[in-house]
C-alpha cells in the first residue's frame, strides 16, 4: 500500500490457488512445520552471529552517527540451508544513561517497498527525543527493497513515463492498452527474479522480522509499523506472540483475510473519495485564497478543467492527466499536501504552470529507487492471495465503484492489475488471530478518515489481536499519525513505549489543527514520518 500505488483483495467466486501455505501458530491457523523450522533455525544463528555494525555506505546517505549493517536471512524458510538473502539494517544508538535503556525500536513504514534505513534520524525530533533516550532507533531495508537483495520488472528509465493519462470512466480501448501493459509488467518480474520471486511474502516478511530481532539481541521485539507494516507486524503477533515485548500499528491495514488484497483495493478507493471530498471542501472555504470555488462541487470543475487542458498540452511537456492524479492523491494522505496541490491547482488555471511542474512532474533521479519499490509492492501483494483472473470481474466491480467513487477507482485498479496475470504461485493468507493472554499490551493508532488505510480495519485488527487498544484521531484523516503534529496521539505513543501504559479501553483525541492556507509554513517544521500503503 503505498502512496502512489495501492492494494486490494478477492470477490467472492475466486478459487484458491495452489501454492497455499499451511500453519499452526496460534489462533487456528496452520503455517507449514518446514518454514517454522527454518525461522527457529535461521534466528539462533542470527543470534549466534549478530550484526557487526560499522560506517554507512554513500548511497545511504546518513551522517557518522547512524551505524548500518546486515543480517542475513533464508531466501525460502522451507529450506534455511539453502540460498541466502541479506537485508541492509540501520541503528542510532539510544541517547539516554545507561539506566533508561530498553533496548531496539525497531520499525517499517509500510508499502510494500519502503525502507526505514533514515528511522535513526527520527530521534533528533522533538516529538521522537524522549524514545530516543531510551531506545537505538533501527531501521532496515525489507526483502526485495534497496539493497536487500532487490527487486526491479523493467528498466528504471522506463519506468518513469510522461505524460500521461488518467481517465475516471476509461473506453474500452484503454482498458486493452493497459491490460497489455499489466500482462508485460507481470511476464518482466518473473524473467527477471525468476524461481526466487514466489518467496518476496508477507510471511517471509514476518520471518525476517523474528531474524532481525534474534540478530539484534532482542529475547523480544518493540516493533512500530505503519501502514502494511501493520499487516506483517499482525502477521508476527500471530506467528510468534511470545517473541513480542511491545507493538505499535500505526494507520492499520484490515488484516482478513478475504480482503488480502484485491477487497481492501476497492475499500480504499472508497474511502479517497471520501477525502477527496474534505479537500475539496477545505479548499472551497478558503476561495479567497485559491479562488477554485466557493463549493466543493465547482472546486471538482476546477479540477476537471485542470485535467481537460493538461490532456491537450501536458505542462512542461512531463505532467498530464496522470500526474495531475498521482500529486493530488498524496493530498488525501497527508493535508500538509492541501495547500501546496491547491496554490499549484490554481496558479496553473490562471496561467502559471511552474507550481505544478515542481509538484508534479517525474523526477528522473527517483526512477531507480521508485521501479524497485513498485516491484517490491507488486511482487508481495501478487504471492500474497488469490486475484482475479478475469478481467470482467476487475472491470464490472471498478465500473461499479467509479460511479460513487470516481477520483481514485480506476488508477487503483489499474495498479494492481499485473496481479491478474501473475504466474507464480499464490498463498492463503494467514488467519490474524490471537487469544486473550497471548500477548502482551499492544497499541494501534489510527485517523478516522484514514483513506489509505480505512478506519474499519483498525477496529478489525482490535477484534482480532486480543488485548490491542485501539487510539483514535478523531474526525481527521492523516495516514500515519504516530509522531505527527496530534500531541495528544503522541502522548499514548509515548506511554505505552515508555512504560508499557495502555487505557482500559479505546480512547479519542480530537484533531489537529487543519492546514492554514495563509501561513503556508505554520507546519513546515512538524516532524512526522513518511508512511506508505
Amino acid at each position: 500500500m503505498r502512496a502512489v500505488a495501492k492494494y486490494g483483495a478477492v470477490t467472492g467466486a475466486l478459487a484458491l490457488l495452489a501454492g497455499a501455505l499451511a500453519v499452526t501458530p496460534a489462533g487456528g491457523a496452520s503455517v507449514g512445520d518446514a518454514e517454522a523450522r527454518g525461522t527457529a533455525l535461521a534466528a539462533g544463528r542470527a543470534a549466534a552471529k549478530g550484526i557487526a555494525f560499522g560506517d554507512c555506505p554513500r548511497v545511504e546517505s546518513l551522517p557518522a552517527s547512524v551505524r548500518c549493517g546486515t543480517v542475513e536471512v533464508p531466501l525460502d524458510y522451507a529450506e534455511p540451508e539453502g540460498k541466502r538473502i541479506t537485508l541492509t539494517v540501520s541503528r542510532g544508538e539510544a541517547t539516554g544513561e545507561p539506566a533508561e535503556r530498553q533496548g531496539a525500536l525497531v520499525y517499517n513504514p509500510g508499502g510494500p517497498g519502503a525502507s526505514s534505513m533514515w528511522f535513526p534520524l527520527v530521534a533528533q525530533l522533538t516529538e521522537w527525543e524522549r524514545l530516543g533516550r531510551a531506545y537505538d532507533f533501527v531501521g532496515y531495508a525489507p526483502r526485495g527493497v534497496g539493497r536487500s537483495a532487490p527487486l526491479s520488472c523493467v528498466e528504471p528509465e522506463d519506468f518513469l513515463k510522461a505524460p500521461t493519462q488518467a481517465p475516471v470512466h476509461p473506453s474500452p480501448a484503454y482498458k486493452s492498452e493497459r491490460i497489455a501493459e499489466a500482462k508485460e509488467y507481470a511476464a518482466g518480474c518473473a524473467r527477471r527474479s525468476g524461481p526466487a520471486l514466489r518467496h518476496y511474502t508477507s510471511l517471509n516478511n514476518a520471518r525476517d522480522l523474528d531474524v532481525l530481532r534474534a540478530a539484534l539481541g532482542e529475547p523480544r521485539l518493540t516493533f512500530m509499523g505503519a501502514s502494511y507494516g501493520t499487516y506483517f507486524g499482525a502477521l508476527y503477533a500471530t506467528l510468534f506472540p511470545s517473541h513480542v515485548r511491545r507493538m505499535v500499528f500505526d494507520s492499520a491495514v484490515n488484516p482478513a483475510r478475504e480482503k488480502i488484497w484485491y477487497r481492501s483495493n476497492l475499500d480504499q478507493s472508497q474511502a479517497f473519495e471520501r477525502r477527496w471530498a474534505d479537500f475539496r471542501d477545505w479548499m472551497a472555504r478558503h476561495d479567497a485564497v485559491f479562488g477554485l470555488g466557493t463549493s466543493p462541487e465547482a472546486v471538482a470543475d476546477s479540477f476537471e478543467e485542470a485535467r481537460a487542458r493538461l490532456a491537450r498540452r501536458p505542462a512542461g511537456g512531463t505532467v498530464g492527466p496522470g500526474q495531475l492524479q498521482a500529486a493530488f492523491l498524496a493530498a488525501g494522505y497527508q493535508d500538509d499536501y492541501w495547500a501546496p496541490r491547491a496554490t499549484a491547482l490554481s496558479e496553473y488555471l490562471k496561467g502559471n504552470e511552474k507550481p505544478l511542474i515542481e509538484q508534479a512532474a517525474p523526477r528522473q533521479e527517483s526512477a531507480k529507487s521508485a521501479e524497485n519499490s513498485t516491484a517490491v509492492y507488486t511482487a508481495i501483494e501478487c504471492n500474497d492471495a488469490p486475484w482475479p483472473t478475469d478481467f470482467a470481474v476487475w472491470d464490472r466491480d471498478n465500473t461499479l465503484l467509479a460511479r460513487s467513487a470516481p477520483f481514485e477507482t480506476w488508477d487503483n485498479a489499474f495498479t494492481n492489475l499485473p496481479c491478474a496475470y501473475w504466474t507464480g504461485p499464490r498463498q492463503l493468507p494467514l488467519e490474524v488471530r490471537t487469544t486473550w493472554g497471548e500477548l502482551p499490551p499492544l497499541l494501534i493508532l489510527a485517523a478516522e478518515r484514514d483513506a489509505a488505510t480505512p478506519y474499519a480495519g483498525a477496529r478489525e485488527l482490535a477484534r482480532r489481536l486480543k488485548g490491542a487498544v485501539l487510539i483514535t484521531e478523531e474526525d481527521a484523516g492523516a495516514h500515519g499519525v504516530g509522531g505527527g503534529p496530534n500531541a495528544c496521539v503522541n502522548a499514548y505513543l509515548e506511554d505505552y513505549l515508555l512504560r508499557g501504559r495502555t487505557p482500559v479501553r479505546r480512547a479519542s483525541c480530537a484533531p489537529h489543527p487543519e492546514p492554514d492556507p495563509v501561513s503556508l509554513d505554520r507546519r513546515a517544521d512538524q516532524p512526522k514520518l513518511p508512511h506508505t500503503v
